[in-house]
């Protein structure tokens, strides 16, 4: 029996090192391209504040590209079904195209475009490995080089590069906020019967070119942001259409590859509640004020000093 725990042992060395021989950096690419090319199937839970929801997802590749089901397991039902950056929702009692997908890619999946920035602004280290969902998990930390962005914690599968788990720390190193999957299956034998169902919905729901059903057409406003930490780059710029507002919103986004900063400008319409505030919802913390005539939010999943900055340094810098 002693002989067979020491044996255990020195497999559990041989793993951990033969992980250990890879950078974060080199995990990080892994784990970009496993989120859009593994299948799998499972469930995840998003846990904020005091709140926990849980959802059901599948992700599959195709000949025909990339297909993803998101289903909400708890509250009202709620379904959204991609397909190569299409998106459609349950409204209503059936599937509505609701456009296309600009924002940043969600759980568990990275964008490979930003992570070449992530070396400038955290301090990554490998901290071993863990086990999540039933699978070993290297686990990576990231800890920002300065006091604008939070610290972020990842859970990689080792053999598939998939993301398990990833947290947001906040002050001393308080989890604000957390997905992990509880259940999960990779490969396999995967239900695809509802990709015919997406097929169909796409073949009757074409989106004009440069323009999507909700609205958001691409556009160069002139607003800009003086004071972004560095490593914010900008990713999309875009006038939307949102609910409750008459004209169009301008929407610029901004990523460090972890994090994103989003800011809103609108015409001040004079509600009662367009009035100077910040308020947060797990990391993500939001600052409006209004400027002129103008109403500006930025939302972030950034410390609250930093939406605070950023949006004391929006400006009109003309077309």
């Amino acid at each position: 029996m002693k002989l067979h725990i020491v044996f255990c042992g020195l497999l559990l060395n041989v793993a951990t090192s033969a992980y250990a021989e890879q950078t974060p950096a080199d995990w990080l690419e892994t784990t970009a391209f496993a989120g859009h090319q593994t299948d799998y199937s499972g469930v995840f839970v998003y846990q904020y504040d005091n709140r926990v929801e849980t959802s059901n997802i599948i992700h599959v590749t195709e000949a025909s590209g990339e297909y993803e089901k998101l289903e909400s397991m708890d509250g009202p039902q709620r379904e959204i079904i991609r397909h190569d950056g299409q998106l459609w929702s349950f409204i209503n009692h059936k599937m509505v195209q609701v456009g296309s997908q600009h924002e940043r890619n969600s759980f568990p999946s990275l964008s490979p475009e930003q992570l070449s920035a992530l070396s400038a602004n955290y301090q990554a280290r490998l901290l071993g490995v863990e086990r999540v969902a039933g699978y070993n998990a290297q686990v990576i930390l990231f800890q920002p080089k300065d006091n604008l962005r939070y610290t972020h914690k990842i859970w990689v599968h080792t053999d598939s590069g998939l993301l398990l788990k990833a947290a947001v720390l906040g002050d001393k190193n308080k989890v604000a906020e957390q997905y992990a999957f509880t259940q999960l299956q990779i490969g396999g034998k995967i239900d695809r019967s509802w990709i015919r169902e997406c097929d169909s919905l796409g073949a009757h729901g074409k989106v004009p070119l440069n323009e999507t059903n909700d609205g958001i057409t691409p556009t160069n406003s002139g607003w800009v942001a003086d004071t972004l930490p560095s490593g914010f780059n900008k990713t999309m710029e875009v006038q939307r259409r949102m609910h409750g507002n008459h004209a169009p919103v301008t929407q610029i986004v901004y990523s460090d590859g972890l994090s994103a900063i989003s800011i809103f400008i609108e015409p001040n319409d004079k509600d009662e509640d367009d009035v100077d505030g910040l308020s947060s919802r797990g990391a993500v913390n939001l600052y409006h004020k209004v400027l002129d005539e103008n109403l500006i939010t930025v939302v972030g999943e950034v410390p609250p000093r930093t939406v605070m900055q950023v949006l004391d340094s929006v400006r009109y810098n003309g077309k």
